[in-house]
């Protein structure tokens, strides 16, 4: 079970916006990541949990951020409610989207589980719904992802392989790299792993 800490830094200017700390693994009916999350002065700020089926459909996503609370799953599309600690403010949202997207480096993992690209495949197109913090307001967007190349590195616990994502957003052309082994992110755009306890969990090739 990798169990570490990412820092979240603006992808623009690389302001330190704070930590990540997580666990995830992988099970027989699909993969699971919880996380908390800290603000620069190690304030908790919120967190994620997230569960995909074998297939990297988001079963269960439970966000929390400020005051505001995302619940949802892939059900028509995807459907979400986005709520105050309350509920008084509760609105139910639905979208013909394919999974969902965030801040977390865990839904990078996720959209990559969705896609599964091959080397050499043309980039394939997937519509999100991006819940960002604090507010967790949604947005639609629409991405492309190709698998530029994977290598493989001698560790002390056999080789580890790293597959290197080329990502596009549709709407501006911003493109980005992406770097994943296993179910952890090596480095992102305003996300760098900077401590893990434990050697990734391995995907299977279905």
């Amino acid at each position: 079970m990798p169990r570490g800490r990412y820092s979240l830094h603006d992808p623009h200017d690389h302001t330190f916006l704070g930590e990540e700390h997580f666990h995830c693994a992988t099970g027989p009916s699909g993969w699971r990541y919880v996380s908390q999350l800290t603000d620069p002065a190690g304030e908790h700020i919120g967190s994620v949990d997230l569960t995909l089926d074998d297939l990297g459909r988001p079963i269960r996503l439970e966000l929390r951020a400020a005051n505001w609370r995302i619940r949802g799953a892939a059900l028509d599309g995807v459907t979400w409610v986005r709520s105050d600690p309350t509920g008084e403010q509760a609105q139910e949202g639905n979208a013909a989207a394919h999974s969902f997207t965030g801040a977390s480096p865990a839904f990078l993992v996720a959209t990559a589980r969705l896609l599964r690209p091959a080397p050499g495949d043309r980039a394939t197109r997937v519509r999100l719904v991006a819940f960002t913090p604090p507010v967790l307001a949604p947005r639609t967007l629409d991405q492309s992802w190709a698998l530029s190349d994977s290598e493989a590195h001698d560790t002390d616990n056999g080789p580890l392989v790293v597959h290197h994502y080329q990502v596009s957003d549709l709407e501006t052309g911003e493109q980005h790299a992406v770097h994943l082994t296993g179910d952890v992110v090596l480095a992102a755009p305003g996300i760098e792993l900077e401590d893990l306890e434990s050697p990734p969990s391995v995907f299977d090739k279905g």
